[in-house]
């Protein structure tokens, strides 16, 4: 008898980024800020000197130390990743049994549940209120009804880019013992005073989870970290591969925590970008009823309601212009002042026209 797929991987498609030759890209939530010469520089000068016999450090302590200087944690309370992504797929694989629950709230990031459903997990899905806010109170009752082992969530949330409140997630936390609480805090850059990271070592059930592709520009070094208690980061350091941050992205994050002031630097202007772009699409928003709703945006990008959403992303891409279509919502992330204007301009255009 042939080899069969299991079941979980016969309808499963692959991630389908939006690929194409693009002058304005403001789909993947990207930074809009390129590394300068001198921290480039510097980057080749550590990279030229690195033995490539030899495989990189395990623990990649020097990144974790500076991770943890940066955001005022205790260094040995962080892991560093290939990417949050290995993260999520550690978590959902290894501190979860086979049928235990997930729960995700929607929207939210789609590869919570997909890694989930990879792991055997069953996923449960919270459904956020008409202003697409947590319901605090609703989400714990059914978190415990459905005796959840695992709740994972993005605060600010992608794609909504709301957030939730300090104290609504310790309340979440707190009222979970029984519960794996996973904070995704992958744009808290962009927030101010909810992060829950400094509290780690308060709760045996939450773990914080960063990122270094968005604030901090380097999607391509592909760089995530875990922030927890000391029984849950043993347990990460035991779970995931030896090996899994590759030296070179390692010089790169260490390096990039050298520049304090550039990475704030980096952040104002992101948020610059994103209150500009928010404030224009509200005087857009204005002159063109189509626009049904335009979410008060704690990230990076902005998140909108628009009567046919489908039309506008395809009009817009045809002119070379790269946003996410989310249903009748449409995603688009803070650029230069260039692309913005570039891309309120197509989406005026098409509106009017529409």
């Amino acid at each position: 008898m042939a080899y069969q797929l299991p079941e979980k991987l016969r309808t499963l498609e692959p991630y389908q980024p939006i690929i194409g030759q693009f002058n304005v890209r403001l789909d993947a939530n990207e930074s809009f800020i390129s590394l300068p010469d001198n921290i480039r520089k510097e980057i080749g000068e550590k990279v030229a000197q690195i033995d490539f016999n030899r495989y990189p450090d395990p623990y990649a302590v020097e990144l974790c130390s500076k991770f943890a200087n940066y955001f005022n944690v205790p260094s040995d309370l962080v892991v560093a990743t290939n990417g949050s992504d290995e993260l999520l797929f550690l978590l959902t694989s290894c501190f979860s049994d086979a049928g235990d629950t997930l729960m995700m709230v929607k929207p939210d990031f789609s590869m919570y549940g997909i890694y989930a459903e990879l792991a055997g997990m069953r996923v449960e899905v919270f459904e956020k209120d008409d202003a697409l806010q947590i319901g605090v109170d609703a989400l714990i009752a059914k978190a415990k009804e459905k005796q959840v082992k695992i709740l994972m969530f993005s605060n600010p949330c992608n794609p909504s880019s709301l957030i939730e409140s300090r104290e609504d997630v310790i309340k979440i936390v707190e009222s979970l013992e029984d519960t794996l609480v996973i904070v995704d805090e992958a744009y808290m850059e962009f927030a101010d005073n909810a992060s829950v990271m400094d509290l780690v070592e308060n709760y045996p059930n939450m773990m914080v989870l960063k990122t270094l592709s968005k604030a901090f520009g380097l999607a391509a070094a592909r760089l995530g970290f875990a922030v927890s208690n000391s029984t849950l980061i043993h347990a990460l350091k035991a779970a995931k591969s030896p090996y899994n941050v590759n030296t070179m992205s390692q010089i790169v994050g260490s390096i990039i925590f050298d520049h304090p002031e550039y990475i704030n630097e980096c952040i104002a202007k992101i948020r610059a970008s994103r209150d500009a772009l928010y404030n224009d699409m509200l005087a857009l928003k204005e002159r063109q009823p189509k626009i049904k709703s335009l979410m008060n945006t704690k990230s990076n990008f902005v998140y909108m309601e628009v009567e046919d959403a489908a039309g506008a992303f395809q009009a817009l891409r045809e002119q070379g212009i790269a946003i996410r279509l989310m249903k009748n919502y449409l995603r688009i992330c803070a650029g230069s002042e260039e692309e913005n204007a570039a891309m309120l301009n197509a989406l005026e255009t098409y509106l009017k026209g529409a």
